[in-house]
């Protein structure tokens, strides 16, 4: 399971190792480990099944993979998003993405733990419990991709599902030391439930160990449904073939701060300063730079969107159950912003995407003078438990605090970017990821391999887990 899916799947295709084999030394891992608690649902006996007679004509027949518990619906199969209110539905449709990936021939092997409803960047619903981080069992993998972060980064599985609304990827890809691609707006679907998610700040990809496997699933998921209000232009060829492609002579924007209130860990700095060096010695151009928006505008649009996103989900959930959750149902964070959506009117709600939509406009002049973006993807470590999960009175309070931890991360889903967190470095012997944003993926996977090349991670792995 140390091998990542590209590798994975070759020993398939080579008859070196068959299918049978991976997925039974997936479920092996994933059973010897339960104290991180990154499991909600386990397909363990269906995954053998599908394993005994995989395609061979399918890209990546027989890699045993994971799907975050949010937003992959598999019909029949739990379904909880995190919610104790959702302890006994069962989703009734299949992600159009969760086929995609069936399609290239991926076993799925269980479902991963998740903020409920994602609404922050941890791993704690009270319905299961807290993942650990398998750096260090005392501090949160981050979320809300947490449980596919643990699972990831402790060498149960190659590759897993995430996505990610305002880091929800690239957080707990620092957390835990993984690859955590965000990639632009529209570039996969949310069929058949949905058109898009939170208002165009939510998208799907996966957490991975090497650059060619972010790429790789990509390919997988990149496209648009039938129905969708609007895709991302297809990329000139497959994202896989842009690892190892020249990246040219790059402007890259070191930022010097990041918008939001919240004072970077220096030592994280010293990481990012580090990673411009090396930028510039591969033949870049290495600029320091701001992003010019209103970051109190941009944080209050991102409030509303959220709090207005809850109250969608309470009347769906009044709708699903027949009554409204109990108060010990859903998360304190959770009441917070579904009160506040529900309180909320329509022009409230129409203001904030205007907002969103004019601060995108003005955080993409930074575009006029460089090609990516160069910046820390969180201001801290790992977070311990409770940092991140906890009521603050008020959705505005509560982003206060994410935005403080999180820096940058939120910007790219709000303007549409494409935003890379890569394990470029360690303090304290925990991971330390280095962001890169650009208008597309394409220059981001060719960049970020170069990196992976001059600064390689592959052999890091958390000490318990190595």
């Amino acid at each position: 399971m140390w091998k990542d899916v590209t590798e994975q799947a070759a020993l398939v295709r080579s008859g070196e190792v068959s299918a049978l084999e991976l997925v039974d030394a997936a479920i092996a891992a994933l059973e010897g480990t339960r104290e991180l608690n990154v499991l909600v649902n386990e397909q363990f006996e269906a995954a053998r099944v599908a394993a005994a007679a995989p395609d061979p004509d399918r890209p990546l027949a027989g890699v045993p993979f994971l799907l975050k518990d949010l937003g992959e619906p598999q019909a029949g199969i739990p379904e909880y998003l995190g919610s104790r209110a959702l302890r006994d539905h069962v989703a009734s449709v299949t992600a159009w993405t969760v086929q995609r990936y069936l399609a290239a021939g991926l076993i799925i092997c269980g479902r991963t733990s998740t903020a409920e409803f994602g609404n922050h960047c941890a791993t704690e619903p009270a319905l299961f419990g807290r993942a650990l981080n398998p750096w260090d069992p005392e501090l949160s993998p981050g979320g809300s991709s947490g449980g596919s972060a643990a699972a990831v980064a402790a060498g149960l599985i190659g590759a897993a599902s995430g996505s990610d609304g305002t880091g929800s990827i690239r957080m707990p890809s620092s957390c835990c030391g993984l690859v955590g691609l965000k990639p632009r707006r529209a570039r996969s679907s949310f069929a058949p439930l949905a058109g898009q998610g939170l208002d165009g700040l939510a998208i799907k990809h996966a957490l991975t160990r090497t650059v060619r496997d972010s790429a790789l699933l990509l390919d997988v998921i990149a496209g648009s449904a039938p129905g969708d209000p609007y895709s991302a232009p297809p990329p000139s060829r497959r994202f896989v073939e842009e690892v190892g492609a020249d990246p040219g002579r790059l402007r890259v924007m070191r930022l010097k701060r990041p918008p939001f209130p919240g004072t970077p860990d220096p030592r994280i700095v010293a990481v990012v300063d580090q990673v411009a060096r090396t930028l510039e010695e591969l033949g870049h151009v290495i600029e320091p730079g701001l992003l010019s928006f209103d970051p109190e505008v941009m944080r209050r649009a991102i409030s509303v969107v959220h709090a207005v996103d809850n109250a969608g989900t309470y009347n769906w959930l009044v709708e699903e159950r027949g009554r409204p959750p109990e108060p010990d149902e859903l998360d304190p964070v959770t009441w917070d912003m579904l009160k506040e959506g529900l309180g909320l009117s329509a022009v409230d709600h129409l203001t904030a995407i205007s907002d969103l939509h004019a601060q995108a406009r003005l955080a993409a002049r930074a575009f006029e003078s460089a090609d990516v973006l160069l910046c820390q993807t969180l201001n801290v470590l790992p977070p311990a438990p409770g940092e991140l999960s906890a009521s603050r009175g008020s959705v505005d309070a509560f982003f206060d605090v994410e935005f403080a931890a999180t820096g940058v991360t939120a910007v790219p889903n709000v303007t549409g970017w494409a935003a890379i967190s890569l394990p470029l470095g360690e303090v304290d012997g925990l991971p330390v990821g280095v962001q890169m944003l650009a208008p597309e993926e394409a220059v981001l996977i060719r960049v970020a391999f170069q990196l992976e090349r001059a600064l390689p991670w592959a052999d890091r792995h958390p000490p318990a887990y190595g």
